[in-house]
């Protein structure tokens, strides 16, 4: 298959000077879980090392670093209703960068990423190979290779074999590995039965958000052969899957590329285009209607954002699913061409059975998702698609959904100045823009620099509705090298105010050479900002709570309201 992503472009992973991977391995320490093995018990923080004194290793408790960062440890604080939830300076705590670890590891001067398997040619041998700071395996519990993010899968037999050899070399002895450190490299692993899950970074992102990648990795492998294919290896350990992943490497590679830009892989949340409420309520009346004559979920998108999106009764869509199914779709060029009845498995709905997706694109953009339980549902599904197409047309969806997508969403520019009664967005977005969703968007330069108070970037979700918006991409991040630096802050920010160890924290202020970087967590909400690093501390509370009562006048415009995926 080959891809169309409107994804921002992204860049090739360099590290400008490495050590050779297979070569750190054996300096390396392991963090192990609290497991009995067969001799007696073990410590809950013991390591095992390789090759050199305990003084020398650098040692990880229970596979994840802890940030020399917090906010304080408490309770999540807020009131009763978002709008009048307010920060005040002395609630936070700021923190200091500069020896935390809180680097990017992201270089300016980098390709632009496109869409598919990259460098097919190159194996373990090559520098080039050992000189990409990120790489992913997914392979089989006999060293087989199944997947790799770099070069030809065959051609990295042997290092797939060592792979599996360290793990084994654990379990055998009762436990089970989670991270090798290597000097600037981390090695996650994430075992899900007979199938394995590597990755290799050097790019300074935290354990939890490199863990949280491996699994929306597995996800997407599942959404394409469903959990059963365990059987398969336990017939015949040593079965081999690419057959059955055949021309899926498009699909992988473009998930691998949403960790740089896309914030729903580590929010696990959606976003919905922006909309006027009755043309929002317009188009779920329509999927309402199909939904109840026996579709189990009816999806309206506009690439990976959501236009709409109703269940069958007690039917639940984690945001996970909702972000592997758009990219599985997304990135299938096939999907573009004519109407698709496939089979794909929802793996937080049920990782074990298929569903049986009806696609269809309406134009380069927007396209319907149907999911069903029956096999035969095809000839329904299209008569489906046809009323529901009929509906949108008439009521100008479509037409408001072009015109969304020209205009864009937020701007920190347009953020009022002083709270204003709850209007249209539209009336703040007045002028008609290039979508920036990907920084292809990114055309003609705006005059000025951020918003408000040296604002330059926000992300805002909601709790309760598992949604989130973010703003659009401003002057002075433009570049997508510039984007993928504040989007690895972010991780590094919300790893750092969820961490189980020194968490949950309520607020967060951290400063350093690229940004001012604010964060605030309720039972309601939680906020995430990034300000001109010479922002003043106080000034940049306030705008935040300017930004929480921007985002609740227009809340019914950006937020799919009224339904919760999980409470359905």
């Amino acid at each position: 298959m080959s891809s169309s992503s409107s994804a921002p472009s992204s860049v090739d992973e360099i590290n400008p000077t490495p050590k050779p991977i297979q070569d750190e391995l054996s300096l390396a320490s392991v963090t192990l879980s609290s497991e009995s093995n067969g001799n007696g018990s073990v410590n809950e923080n013991r390591e095992l090392s390789w090759g050199r004194k305990r003084s020398e290793v650098e040692v990880e408790v229970d596979g994840s670093p802890s940030a020399s960062s917090s906010g304080y440890a408490g309770e999540r604080g807020s009131s009763s209703e978002t709008s009048n939830s307010r920060i005040d300076e002395d609630e936070i705590q700021e923190v200091s960068n500069n020896d935390d670890g809180f680097g990017d590891g992201v270089h300016d001067s980098q390709p632009v990423w496109v869409p598919g398997k990259r460098y097919v040619d190159e194996d373990d041998t090559y520098i080039s190979w050992r000189k990409r700071k990120k790489h992913f395996f997914i392979l089989s519990n006999s060293g087989k290779p199944i997947y790799s993010r770099y070069g030809d899968e065959h051609k990295l037999a042997g290092f797939s074999a060592t792979l599996q050899a360290i793990i084994s070399f654990v379990e055998n002895g009762g436990d089970h590995v989670k991270l090798v450190k290597a000097g600037k490299h981390q090695v996650i692993f994430l075992v899900k039965g007979p199938i394995y899950l590597v990755c290799i970074s050097c790019t300074e992102e935290p354990y939890e958000s490199l863990m949280g990648q491996l699994e929306l990795l597995y996800g997407q492998m599942i959404l394409i052969l469903t959990k059963s294919v365990n059987r398969c290896f336990e017939k015949n350990p040593k079965f081999d899957m690419t057959p059955l992943l055949g021309g899926t490497d498009v699909v992988f590679s473009s998930l691998i590329h949403s960790f740089s830009w896309n914030p729903a892989t580590f929010l696990h949340a959606y976003t919905c285009l922006p909309l006027a409420y009755a043309t929002r309520q317009a188009a779920g009346a329509i999927l309402q209607d199909v939904a109840d004559s026996g579709v189990l979920f009816a999806l309206l998108m506009c690439k990976y954002k959501v236009v709409s999106l109703v269940g069958a009764q007690k039917a639940s869509l984690h945001p996970d699913d909702m972000l592997l199914l758009s990219n599985f779709v997304m990135s299938s060029e096939s999907f573009r061409t004519s109407e698709s009845f496939s089979p794909i498995c929802l793996p937080r709905y049920n990782p074990m059975a298929f569903l049986y997706a009806y696609v269809h694109y309406f134009d380069v953009d927007s396209y319907l998702i149907l999911l069903t339980t029956s096999s035969d549902a095809f000839y329904h599904l299209k008569d489906c698609r046809i009323r529901i197409e009929s509906v949108l047309v008439k009521s100008n969806v479509l037409s408001e959904v072009q015109r969304s997508v020209l205009e864009g969403g937020m701007r920190v520019e347009d953020l009022p100045i002083d709270p204003l009664p709850r209007s249209s967005i539209s009336h703040r977005l007045s002028q008609q823009r290039l979508l920036t969703d990907s920084p292809e968007g990114f055309t003609e330069p705006v005059i000025g620099i951020g918003g408000p108070s040296g604002l330059w970037h926000f992300i805002y979700r909601s709790i309760y509705l598992d949604q989130y918006v973010s703003s659009e991409f401003s002057p002075p991040i433009c570049s997508p090298q510039q984007q993928k630096r504040l989007y690895r802050a972010y991780h590094k920010l919300y790893s750092s105010m969820h961490d189980k160890d020194i968490g949950p924290h309520k607020t967060q202020f951290r400063r350093d050479e690229n940004y001012v970087l604010l964060c605030w967590v309720t039972q309601d909400f939680e906020l995430y900002a990034a300000f001109d690093p010479l922002a003043d501390k106080a000034v940049a509370i306030k705008t935040c709570n300017r930004v929480c009562q921007w985002v609740k006048d227009v809340e019914n415009e950006i937020f799919l309201q009224g339904a919760s995926p999980f409470s359905w």
